[in-house]
Parts: structure tokens; C-alpha cells; sequence
């Protein structure tokens, strides 16, 4: 498919092409007219995927884990896709070396997706960037989408946690467990799976985890805790039931709506205030804005005033 028209490579790509689909994710990263012309139009054919973030430390075994949980998913024949998110590789275009060859089990099955993504010119970045190429997937026909983050920093606690499940992974010691309240990863867990169950400490690790729940403030939904061992093939089915059951308990509760509704809600706040601050930085230059600049210098006005007078002239 060769066509840069973002409406041929949505209807290719939803005809199961996976270069279409590659392409218009390429365009969402690279952001601009294309990457907006391209959300429009997916858009209103998406409201059907539903993603699970896997987030936690690096090194935790996240991609592991998710090339477990495919094979899984694949054993029930759902087509999934998976986008491993990753804010820090601007050079390689987003391309994340060994999550792919983790994942190579998977290269030749064209109901398997698999794609490193990083955003090199999004307004807004992979805040705004993910829930585009989330939507491409959906329109796409891939029903399921893994969101995998590679560290734990603000982003990727915010992508992970827009997820409709969130999973951390931590491992045994004590030290994981601190560095998951730190980061907040408590506040948008609805999974936690202790992977790398066989080492010593995950019993410790469990009761912890637990104290920590016991001490949150939790709604109606209390995160399970699974244990695994993602080397061995340990556990993913646990993990695979345990997404299933938060699931039902969304939909059964209508929670899945209201988190839809909220992500839709806070997605919008974030593109009205992002193109705000980029029309900001758009009227900090000319002749105006040097005139006023040279006048703060001269202490003939302050920088308040100075910044009252830019937005006056909107």
C-alpha cells in the first residue's frame, strides 16, 4: 500500500493490511495536519478495542509477559496489538530492539500486531499520540490492544493508566514495592503481577502489596495480585483471568463507560491546552513581541504587563 492518503490506508489497513497500518501510525507520531486528518477519520470508526497497559519497572520482565499473554489470546484466536510505548528513543524512530525479539514468536502471525512506538513531533506527545494510534487499531479491527511502557516515569504511568486495565509488574523485594508507590503506579493498578515468583521474597513481596491495598483508598474494585514466573510460562493464564474478570466487573458495573467517558473528557482538556501552548509560543516572535520584549529589558514595563499586552492582541 502505497498511497499516503490517511481515508485509502484506514480502509486498507481495516482490510487487513499491515502496512497501511503501520503507515498511519507513522503519521500519528510524526503529528501535524496528516496525524489530525488521520484521527478524524478513525474516530468514528473505533469505541470497540479494549486495552490493557502493562507498565512497571524496567526489567521487570513487561515484555515477557505480554509476549506470554499473546500467545494466550491467540490460543482463544482474538487478533491483538500491541504497542510498546517508549518517550525516550527519538533516534531510532521509536523502534525498541529487544522488544521485538522478545516477541519474534509472534512475527509471522498476521492476527498479531506488534509495534515500538515513539512520538517525534505529536502536539502533546505520547500523551495525545497513543490514544490516536489506539484508535487506528480499533478501526483496524484489532479488538484488543497491549499498551506496554518501558520505565515508570510520569508518561508512561500516564499512558499505562489511560488503559481500560492497568497492569504493574513488579518482582520480589521489598524495594519494587516502594518504587511502585513512588511512582504512583498504586493509584492505576487494577492487576498487580508479582513476575519472577520463583525468586526469593515474592511471598514477602505479596503480603506487602497487600498492606498497601489495605491502606489505599479503594472503590469498588480491589486489585487482585497474581504471581508468575513469564520465563517459564507461569501464570500468564492466571494474569489472562484476572484481566478477564476486571473486565466483566467494568462492564457489569458500567465503570468501563465512565472511565471512557473521563479519558474522552481529560483527552480533550489536554488538545484544547496543548495548541493553546503552541499558539502561545507562535505569538512570541515578531516584531510586536521583540518591541515589548526590548521594553521589559529597559524595565519600561514588567513581564506581567508585557505578557498581559501579547494576549490582549488574540
Amino acid at each position: 500500500m502505497r498511497s499516503s492518503d490517511p481515508e485509502q490506508l484506514l480502509q486498507a489497513a481495516a482490510d487487513g493490511d499491515r502496512a497501511a497500518l503501520a503507515r498511519l501510525i507513522s503519521l500519528v507520531e510524526r503529528g501535524g495536519e496528516p496525524a489530525r486528518e488521520v484521527g478524524r477519520l478513525a474516530y468514528p470508526r473505533g469505541g470497540e478495542a479494549y486495552t490493557v497497559g502493562v507498565t512497571g519497572a524496567p526489567g521487570s520482565g513487561k515484555s515477557t509477559l505480554t509476549n506470554r499473554l499473546i500467545a494466550v489470546m491467540r490460543a482463544e484466536e482474538l487478533p491483538v496489538a500491541v504497542l510498546a510505548i517508549d518517550p525516550s528513543s527519538p533516534f531510532s524512530g521509536g523502534a525498541i530492539l529487544g522488544d521485538r525479539v522478545r516477541m519474534q514468536d509472534h512475527a509471522t502471525d498476521p492476527e498479531v500486531f506488534i509495534r515500538s512506538m515513539a512520538t517525534r513531533g505529536h502536539l502533546g506527545g505520547l500523551a495525545l499520540a497513543a490514544p490516536e494510534a489506539i484508535r487506528i487499531l480499533d478501526a483496524a479491527g484489532r479488538r484488543w490492544v497491549l499498551l506496554e511502557t518501558v520505565g515508570v516515569g510520569q508518561v508512561e504511568v500516564e499512558v499505562a493508566g489511560a488503559a481500560d486495565t492497568t497492569v504493574v509488574v513488579v518482582n520480589p523485594g521489598w524495594g519494587d514495592a516502594v518504587q511502585a508507590n513512588k511512582a504512583g503506579l498504586m493509584e492505576i493498578a487494577d492487576l498487580f503481577v508479582i513476575n519472577k515468583a520463583d525468586r526469593p521474597g515474592a511471598p514477602e513481596t505479596h503480603r506487602d502489596l497487600e498492606q498497601m491495598l489495605d491502606m489505599s483508598q479503594l472503590g469498588d474494585w480491589r486489585p487482585k495480585i497474581v504471581t508468575a514466573v513469564a520465563t517459564k510460562d507461569e501464570g500468564s493464564e492466571e494474569v489472562w483471568a484476572a484481566i478477564g474478570e476486571h473486565r466483566r466487573f467494568l462492564e457489569e458495573s458500567g465503570q468501563l463507560q465512565e472511565r471512557r467517558q473521563r479519558r474522552i473528557a481529560e483527552e480533550l482538556r489536554e488538545i484544547v491546552a496543548r495548541s493553546l501552548e503552541e499558539r502561545a509560543r507562535q505569538m512570541c516572535a515578531g516584531p510586536d513581541y521583540e518591541r515589548l520584549y526590548q521594553r521589559v529589558l529597559s524595565r519600561e514595563i514588567d513581564p506581567w504587563t508585557a505578557a498581559g499586552a501579547i494576549i490582549d492582541r488574540v
